[in-house]
This record gives structure tokens, sequence and C-alpha cells, in this order.
């Protein structure tokens, strides 16, 4: 795959017979302020997927309102980002390969603008439909190629906790557009996103490329310019520079294994992991809880604007906590964990509608003469519980 995200313990032999991992040597490892402004423009990208991620659910009532959207058209509205972040992440490493990683950004970028711009002056069904498409394919690129370059352009000892900004914008972006999309108008809130990517567009004209990418093309010049800029100018990366030309020569000296072979025996326990947990994770419910919680509060009897307002309050340090322990604990655990808790909640969830449900079939099936004072007090008690939750 990219060789910023290979493992580390990887020790290949090149004509000197160097280890190929980054060296950690203070020089090399310090922060710079181009690194931390590289990184910062790179995770803007990460906060506009959140958004997108986070707009369906608070933009629904006034979406359905103003275009006087049927259940089924908004379902394809909330739905379609997940096909075009489909195309873009089957075509995202093609192009980065192409492009360089700084371009592919920016390709990102037009089209999540486009989308977002769409959406805000949108009139009809199908101008939404469009935008939604369009900012998923963006996002589908953005998902990839920003932890990519990250973890191209740091050094090895902040490697860790660079990558994790990008989850960590992720969820900020998705806490923000929950939270402000109560107190906007959703053409408001779908503006948020399209500045968010217009940051990034200007911000992607003062960033350098990524130093292993030039390396590969064989742009020696720009490599160590690119390189030297990043780890500042007082900064030896001659040692640096040497590990990422034999990796490069590593990578080019095997021959491409073709995809038929992952399907080999031995394969097969890495390839159902890997693939089991991606699949499981979509479809675990999350996505649909994201995209219609505002409608889930509602029919459970609690107000969407404190419920939206809740879970973009807790979104935020729960991530926190997460990257904390991540390398502390492990990555199995967690999984473990959040799986655990996951399961648990939509357990609770289905239970509670399932145990409306009966309640409403049981005062008709009492007696006829009786629903009305059934359904009376059924709903004098979903009052009680709404004023107790609130």
């Amino acid at each position: 795959m990219e060789e910023g995200l290979l493992p580390n313990e990887t020790k290949p032999t090149g004509s000197r017979g160097a280890n190929l991992e980054l060296p950690s040597s203070t020089a090399t490892s310090s922060l710079t302020p181009v690194l931390v402004f590289s990184t910062f423009v790179a995770v803007c990208g990460s906060f506009c997927y959140g958004c997108s991620l986070g707009y369906s659910s608070p933009a629904e009532t006034g979406i359905r309102e103003d275009l006087a959207l049927s259940t089924a058209a908004y379902s394809v509205f909330g739905s379609i980002l997940t096909v075009g972040g489909m195309v873009g992440a089957i075509l995202s490493g093609k192009i980065a390969d192409l492009i360089g990683r700084r371009r592919t950004m920016w390709f990102a970028d037009v089209f999540s603008t486009a989308g977002w711009l769409s959406i805000a002056f949108a009139k009809t069904a199908l101008w939404l439909d469009i935008g939604r498409l369009t900012i998923g394919f963006g996002v589908g690129i953005i998902c990839y190629v920003v932890p990519v370059y990250i973890a191209e352009i740091t050094p090895k000892s902040h490697r860790g906790s660079f990558v994790s900004a990008n989850q960590l914008m992720t969820t900020s972006g998705f806490a923000l557009t929950y939270f402000i999309g109560t107190l906007i108008s959703w053409r408001a809130l779908a503006m948020i996103g399209a500045t968010a990517s217009v940051v990034q567009i200007i911000g992607l004209f003062f960033i350098p490329e990524s130093p292993r990418w030039l390396a590969k093309l064989g742009r020696e010049k720009e490599f160590e310019a690119a390189l030297k800029l990043l780890r500042g100018e007082d900064a030896d990366i001659s040692e640096e520079a040497a590990d990422i030309r034999d990796f490069i020569e590593m990578l080019e000296q095997q021959t491409e294994a073709s995809f038929l072979e992952l399907f080999q025996r031995r394969y097969a326990n890495s390839l159902i992991v890997g693939v089991g947990l991606m699949l499981l994770q979509q479809l675990g419910g999350n996505g649909p809880m994201a995209y219609y919680a505002s409608s889930i509060f509602e029919e459970a009897g609690i107000s969407s604007t404190i419920g939206l307002k809740v879970l973009s309050v807790i979104q935020i340090p729960v991530a926190i906590v997460g990257l904390l322990l991540m390398d502390r604990s492990g990555r199995r655990p967690l999984l473990l964990v959040s799986a655990s808790g996951m399961c648990f909640s939509c357990f609770l969830t289905g239970l509670a509608f399932c145990f409306k449900t009966l309640s409403q079939y049981m005062c008709k099936l009492i007696h006829p003469a009786n629903s009305g004072l059934c359904c009376s007090l059924h709903n004098r008690l979903r009052r009680h519980t709404m004023d107790y939750n609130v």
C-alpha cells in the first residue's frame, strides 16, 4: 500500500543494509510550525467529513418542511452520502499516487465545496441529492489521503499523536454540526461545512508536498526541500532522507503482488478479521442512528434539540479519552468495550420502542370502548416521562 502507512517494525535492507524506520533523533523529531500548520490544514478535511456525517439529523426537520420532502425522499438524501463515499474510496489510492497527496486533498475539497453549496442553495430534492452525493465522493477521498499525508510528513516520535488528530477533528465536526444545527437553519449549517473545505483549499497552497511521494517520483531537490521545511532549517535531514531513499528502493525492487493472492488460505484469518470489522461496523447501526437521531428522539418523546445537544457535548470528551487510551490499552480492548457498548445501546433502544408499540397495542386490545381512555393514559405517561427526561 502506501509507504507512510507500512508497519514501522519492517526492517528491509537496501544497498547500505540500513534500518528503514524514520530516525528518532532530536533534530528530526522536533516539532516545527510548518509541521503543525500542515497537519492543521490536512485535518480540516477530516472536520468536513465529520460535518457531513452529522448534517442530516439536525437538518431533517427544516429540509422536510421547506422542500416538502417525504420520508422516502429524505432517506435517499441521508443515505446517498455513502454511495459517493464508496466511489471516492475506490479511486483515492490511484489519485493520490498519480497527482500527489496535496493535490488530491485539493481535488477532493473542490467536490466537497460544490456539494455543500448545492445543498445550501437547493430548491428541489434533486439538487439536495446531487450535493450530498458530491460531498460523499469528496470525503471518500479525504478519509484516505489525510491520514496518509500526516503519517508521511511527521517524524516517528510524534506520528501516533498527529494521526490521532484526524479522528479527533472528525468527531469535532460531527459534534459541532449536531450542536449548532439546533440553533441555525439547514442552509446556514451547510455553509459551515463549505467553509471548512474552503479553509483547506486556501491552506493547501502554503504547505509542502509529502516528501515520501516526491522521493518515490525521483524529484530529489523538491524532496530534500520539503523535508528541510518540515524539520526546520537547522535540522540534519541526511539520515532520514537516506532511510526514505532506501525504503523507496526496496519497494521498487519488490514485485507487485496480485490481488487474487489475498484469497490464499494463509491470509484467510487476517482477511476475515479485517473485512469483518469494517462490515460489522457499518452494519451495526451507528450510521443510521447518526443520520436520523432527531427523529429517534422525537419518536421516543424526547426533545430533539436537547437530545442532539447532549450527544454533541458527549462526543468530543469520549473521543479524547479513546485517543489517550489507544496506545496504552491497545486496539483490541477498546474494540471490545466500544462494540459491547454499542450492542447494549442498540438493544436498549430497540427494547424501548418495542415496549412503546406493545403498550399501544394493549390499549386497543383491552376493549374498544376503553381504547380512548387507555391511550389518553398512555399519552399522559409519555408526557410525564418526557418532562422527567428534560
